[in-house]
């Protein structure tokens, strides 16, 4: 098997390797040709954390596995670790003999970033200025660095519960030559485009922050009760997602299909926007809301790519087993 370690993947991996893996896995997806196993995840009772398995197995990529992770709260505070924690291990599909162990920190970074930048190149406005942003932890600045790339932004809006943590993302921004303004939640309505990028159990976004013709990326919820936006805005909103029943049932939609505004025929792939057979947005001012869940054949493409790449430059490491 080979290993890849955590240190190798920065200089490995690309945005624009994990945006293809991802768009092509969605559209893999939504054709029936990949999908996911059911997720685990459960609070531990250790040290308030969350964790979890993903996994799933893509027929057209023949990448098959699983990641091994989860989300420690207090990891940043007490040792200087990021707080989410994740490893890949990827399986030959035809022997199920194991292939790969690939560390899955800065790769879960990527390809959650990559995964709002695929839903803003195919639901976004064309003519987006405005980008805004509602958190400012380690994962928004993989983000907003990925969002940037999609539209010729004029300006970088934000928000976040603790504000002196603002200047991560205005560094992107800055380092893209994009201004960068701290605003109120009520702000939020002069954004194109917004991402949403928080671990919270009550919503932070409401629908009136939301103006007609945005585009809202949700990529927080992934645990049953999480929740970021009111669940009023996805009944305003025309709804995607990387997979529906997650979607339902751990993601956002799963507060608005309770509450009865919504069902779950309401909730599209966004992987079938990507293949032609749903036509995305249809009118400037309509919303879309795209709610990323995190599906486990996203971590499993993009580490497929990261295990190609260190066998061809040298650096991926070969044991038996």
């Amino acid at each position: 098997m080979w290993i890849v370690p955590e240190r190798e993947i920065a200089d490995l991996l690309t945005r624009d390797a994990s945006f293809e893996a991802v768009e092509n896995v969605f559209a893999a997806m939504a054709a029936g040709d990949a999908y996911n196993f059911p997720v685990i995840r459960e609070a531990i009772g250790h040290e308030d954390a969350l964790y979890g398995f993903k996994g799933g197995f893509d027929g057209k990529g023949k990448t098959l596995g699983l990641k091994a992770g989860g989300y420690w709260p207090h990891n940043l505070e007490k040792r200087g670790l990021i707080n989410h924690q994740s490893t890949v291990f990827l399986f030959d599909p035809d022997t199920g003999k194991v292939a790969a162990m690939v560390g899955g920190n800065y790769l879960t970074a990527l390809r959650t970033a990559a995964a709002s930048s695929v839903s803003i190149k195919h639901l976004a406005r064309k003519d987006a200025r405005v980008m805004g942003m509602i958190g400012a932890g380690h994962q928004a600045t993989f983000q907003l660095r990925a969002a940037l790339e999609q539209r010729d932004f004029e300006k970088v809006i934000g928000w976040n519960y603790h504000p002196e943590m603002l200047p991560n993302i205005e560094k992107i921004a800055n380092e893209a030559g994009v201004p960068f303004e701290a605003v109120e939640l009520e702000g939020m309505g002069e954004a194109d485009v917004v991402i949403s990028i928080t671990s919270t159990f009550a919503p932070t976004v409401m629908s009136k922050h939301i103006s007609a013709g945005t585009h809202i990326a949700c990529m927080g919820t992934d645990t049953k009760g999480k929740q970021e936006v009111e669940a009023a805005l996805l009944a305003r909103a025309t709804v995607f997602t990387d997979e529906v029943a997650q979607s339902i049932s751990i993601g956002e939609a799963q507060h608005a299909i309770e509450q009865g505004l919504i069902t779950e025929a309401d909730v599209h792939q966004l992987g079938a926007v990507i293949n032609g057979t749903h036509a995305g947005r249809t009118s400037d001012d309509e919303i879309t809301l795209f709610d990323g869940t995190g599906v486990g054949l996203q971590d499993l493409a993009v580490a497929s790519a990261v295990v190609r790449l260190a066998i061809e430059q040298g650096v991926a490491i070969e044991v038996d087993f």
